[in-house]
Order: C-alpha cells, then sequence, then structure tokens
C-alpha cells in the first residue's frame, strides 16, 4: 500500500505544478478542442471514413481492438475506483465535466494512442503527427484537471498494447 501512497503523492505534486504554470484561459480553450478530438464518435466517423476509402483490414482492427482495449478499460476503471482530481484534492474544480466517476486510467488517453499505434502501421508517414496529438491528448485531460498524471500515462499504455494485440491477431 505504500507504493500507491507514494505514487499518489507524487501525482498529486505534479498535477499540482501543472494547474499552477498554465495560463488558464489559453490553455483550456485548447485543451477543450484537444481533447474533445478524441471523443468517441469521432473515431466512429473516422472509422466510416476509412471503410469508404476501403481500408477494411484496418477498420477491422480498430473495432476488434477497441472492444478489446474498452473492456480493459472498464475493468480497471471499475477495479481501481481512482477518485478524480476533483473529488481527491480538496478546493479544486475541472475544467470541464468528465464522463464518468473515476480516473484510472484515462480513457481519451488510451484510445488516443490506440487510434496513432494503428493508423501508423498503416500510415508510417503520420507518425510523427499521430503521436504528437496523442501526447496532447493526455496532457489536456491534465490541464483540464479531470486526470492525474499517472491516469494518461497508464492510458496511452494500455492503448498501446492493445493495438499491439489488435494488429498482431487479425494480422
Amino acid at each position: 500500500m505504500n507504493i500507491l501512497q507514494n505514487i499518489h503523492a507524487f501525482d498529486v505534486q505534479t498535477f499540482s505544478w501543472c494547474m499552477a504554470r498554465k495560463h488558464r484561459a489559453k490553455l483550456t480553450t485548447l485543451g477543450r478542442a484537444i481533447s474533445f478530438s478524441a471523443d468517441g464518435p469521432l473515431y466512429a466517423l473516422g472509422a466510416l471514413l476509412l471503410w469508404w476509402a476501403e481500408y477494411e483490414t484496418l477498420v477491422a482492427v480498430l473495432a476488434f481492438g477497441f472492444v478489446f482495449e474498452r473492456g480493459i478499460y472498464f475493468v480497471l476503471k471499475r477495479g481501481f475506483k481512482r477518485n478524480r482530481p476533483a473529488d481527491a484534492l480538496d478546493g479544486f474544480n475541472s475544467f470541464i465535466i468528465p464522463s464518468d466517476q473515476f480516473s484510472f486510467p484515462s480513457g481519451h488517453t488510451s484510445g488516443a494512442f490506440f487510434v496513432a499505434f494503428c493508423l501508423s502501421e498503416w500510415f508510417p508517414s503520420l507518425n510523427i503527427m499521430l503521436y504528437f496529438w496523442a501526447a496532447n491528448v493526455g496532457l489536456s485531460r491534465i490541464f483540464l484537471g479531470v486526470h492525474f498524471p499517472t491516469d494518461t500515462v497508464i492510458g496511452a499504455l494500455l492503448g498501446s498494447i492493445c493495438a499491439a494485440v489488435a494488429i498482431g491477431v487479425l494480422l
């Protein structure tokens, strides 16, 4: 239990450092847009466009992988039941209303890294742009006040591992 307490203390310290150094209005507006870019309905629209462009194998990998990733995500979310920063820190309010109650892991970050990994396999020239976007999704979730840093780190790992598994299974 000491390890979890140390991780939480580090998370709170890092989170507080981030909150003290941001220019709220500009970063909040930008953070909302970046975070929105990783919302589920946009992934469905992207999959439809890929299917229409005849990337059926990629669409199959994305569909299988998202089911796999979301399953693990929900087990972790409900298993750990980690409070979000607004619930864990006295006097702190997040800048957006999160879509669910718990913080660990970050679903937006997991989804973004999953998509970045998968699309990078088909479109390697876009690697830098895709991973830059995914990393910024994770950062936006911290700066919007809905996740601690380790929530996004584990989200990135979860998304990447699930993408690797989905690609390995279906290719």
